[in-house]
């Protein structure tokens, strides 16, 4: 695969190598990608959580006592 990065992100690529963290490009793209995939994981359970107390909040309004 090759990609085409933009001037800024090849400076942060180079900005994480010259920090001694990171000893090669590989190893920091490897990591924004671990990132990438637990961000998502979050969002999405954040997501159904938020969708869980929203229908536990449409059941609880309709069973209220008149």
């Amino acid at each position: 695969m090759s990609i085409s990065l933009a001037p800024d992100q090849e400076r942060l690529i180079q900005i994480k190598l010259q920090s001694g963290k990171y000893r090669s490009v590989e190893e920091v793209l490897e990591m924004a990608l671990r990132l990438l995939d637990e961000y998502d994981r979050a969002d999405a359970e954040w997501v159904e959580e938020v969708r869980t107390k929203i229908d536990a909040a449409i059941e609880a309004s309709t069973h209220t006592p008149q």
